[in-house]
C-alpha cells in the first residue's frame, strides 16, 4: 500500500529531527528538538502521521523533562587532583547514587592506550560518546554503559566495571547482599571480593531508588564540552569543577604513574631535563584548566546556578566547612554519614597515604602542599613559567628560590573565595 504524500513529508521531517539531535550531540551547543521514533508502517494515513509528529514530545517518556527533579551532580576534574576524595564526599550521602569514572570504559573502547588524545577527530568522538553516556546514566539507564565494557556483560552481569567498589550503592543491597545494612564503611577491595559480579539491572534499580545521582569524571577537558548536558531540560545538572595547584598534580602523577612519568623522575634525580621529555603531560593540564576556569568564571548565562569552582587546597585545609559549602550549593543537607567519613578520612598519616596511592585516608592539610618536598626547584620553576596564567587566576603563589620552596611555614595558596552562581 502506498504512502500519501503528506505522510511521507511528515515522516521525513521526523527523520530530520532525529538526525539533527544526533549531530547536536557531537557539539558543545544544546539541542532543543524532541526526537520522534519513525513509524515503519507505510500504510499510516497523513492525518495519523501528523498526529504522531505533534504528540511525540508529550508521549515518549525518554524525552520528558526532569519531572522528578533529581539533582544530577557532575564532578569535573583531572587525574591526581583530589577527585576521588571529592567523589567520596558525595558517595557517603545516603540519598546519592554515585559512579566513579564511568567514562573510563568509553576511552578504553574508543581510544585504547591513550589517556588524553589531542587529535581533533578522537576528541569529537570521545566527547560525543561521553555526553551520550552521561545523559543515559543520569537517567539510571546503566544498560547503555554495557556497550563500552570489555568483554561485554553476559545477561547484564559483569565483573569488569571500573572501580565498582568505590560506589556504596554498588556494594550494598539490593545490588550486593554480602554486607549488612548497618555496614556503611565497606572497603573497596572487600566489596570487589565479596560482592562477586555486578548485576546491571539491580544497579539501575538502586539508581532509581536514590533521590540524586553523582558522577565523577576526569576525561572531559573543560566545562564548555558539557554545555549540551548543562542546558538539557531533562537534567537538573550541577557541576563542581575541582582544581589543584599544577605543581601538586605533577608531583602526584610522578609518584603514581611511574612508567608514564619516568623522564620526569630522571629530571628530579639528576637535575637535568631530558631532551625528549613529554612537556604536554604538564602543559595540557594548565591549558585545559585555564580554558575551563575562564569559561566558568565569566558567568555565562547557561551556567547560572550550575557551576561551582573548588580548589583542592581549600578543601584539604578545612574539609568540613568546604564540604558544607558544596552541599549548600547543591541544595542538599549533609547527613551524618558524610560528617563521620570526613572525620575518619582527613586525619590519616602520610605513611598510610604512601602505601595506598589511590586511597582517600590522609592528613589532608599536610598533603595539600607536600609536593614542595617532592619536586626540585628547577622543576617547580619550569612549571611556574609554563602555567603562570592559571596559577595567577587560581590564586597560587610562585616561589623564587629553593629555600622558599622547602619552607613549609609559608603557604603558597592565597586566600581566594570562589562563590557559586546564585
Amino acid at each position: 500500500m502506498q504512502c500519501s504524500w503528506k505522510a511521507v513529508i511528515l515522516l521525513a521531517l521526523a527523520s530530520i529531527a532525529i538526525q539533527y539531535t544526533a549531530i547536536r550531540t557531537f557539539t558543545s551547543k544544546s539541542f532543543q528538538l524532541c526526537p520522534v521514533p519513525i513509524q515503519q508502517n507505510c500504510s499510516l494515513s497523513g492525518q495519523e502521521a501528523e498526529s504522531l509528529f505533534e504528540r511525540g514530545c508529550d508521549e515518549y517518556t525518554y524525552f520528558s523533562f526532569n519531572t522528578s527533579r533529581k539533582t544530577h551532580i557532575l564532578v569535573l576534574a583531572t587525574t591526581r587532583s583530589g577527585s576521588s576524595f571529592v567523589g567520596q564526599l558525595l558517595n557517603q550521602h545516603s540519598d546519592i547514587f554515585y559512579l566513579f569514572e564511568p567514562l573510563y570504559h568509553v576511552q578504553t573502547a574508543l581510544i585504547p592506550r591513550l589517556s588524553h588524545s589531542r587529535n581533533a577527530a578522537d576528541r569529537r568522538v570521545m566527547l560525543g560518546a561521553s555526553r551520550d553516556l552521561l545523559r543515559s546514566l543520569y537517567g539510571c539507564d546503566l544498560h547503555f554503559l554495557e556497550n563500552y565494557i570489555k568483554p561485554p556483560p553476559t545477561n547484564h552481569t559483569t565483573d569488569k566495571l571500573f572501580r565498582r567498589g568505590a560506589s556504596r550503592a554498588l556494594c550494598s543491597q539490593p545490588v550486593c547482599d554480602a554486607f549488612s545494612p548497618g555496614e556503611t564503611n565497606v572497603e573497596e577491595g572487600d566489596c570487589v571480593k565479596k560482592c562477586a559480579s555486578l548485576n546491571m539491572t539491580l544497579a539501575a534499580e538502586s539508581c532509581r531508588d536514590k533521590r540524586h545521582v553523582a558522577i565523577k569524571i576526569v576525561r572531559v577537558p573543560e566545562i564548555g564540552d558539557l554545555r549540551a548536558l548543562v542546558e538539557d531540560p531533562r537534567l537538573n545538572l550541577k557541576v563542581i569543577q575541582l582544581v589543584r595547584d599544577p605543581r601538586g598534580i605533577l608531583a602526584s602523577r610522578i609518584e603514581t604513574f611511574r612508567d608514564t612519568y619516568r623522564l620526569w623522575r630522571i629530571w628530579r634525580a639528576t637535575g637535568r631535563k631530558p631532551y625528549n621529555l613529554d612537556l604536554t603531560q604538564l602543559t595540557v593540564v594548565c591549558e585545559d584548566f585555564l580554558s575551563s576556569v575562564s569559561t566558568g568564571l565569566s558567568h555565562p548565562y547557561w551556567l547560572k546556578g550550575k557551576y561551582m569552582l573548588v580548589r583542592y587546597e581549600d578543601l584539604a585545609r578545612n574539609p568540613l566547612q568546604k564540604t558544607k559549602d558544596i552541599y549548600d550549593y547543591l541544595g542538599l543537607s549533609m547527613d551524618k554519614n558524610v560528617v563521620d567519613w570526613i572525620q575518619a578520612n582527613t586525619r590519616g598519616s602520610n605513611e598510610l597515604l604512601t602505601k595506598h596511592k589511590y586511597g582517600t585516608v590522609r592528613d589532608s592539610a599536610a598533603n595539600a602542599e607536600s609536593w614542595r618536598l617532592k619536586l626540585s626547584f628547577d622543576m617547580v620553576d619550569y612549571t611556574q613559567s609554563v602555567c603562570q596564567k592559571i596559577l595567577h587566576r587560581l590564586g597560587y603563589k610562585s616561589v623564587k628560590s629553593a629555600e622558599e620552596l622547602k619552607n613549609m611555614s609559608i603557604s603558597l595558596v592565597a586566600d581566594k573565595v570562589f562563590v557559586p552562581f546564585l
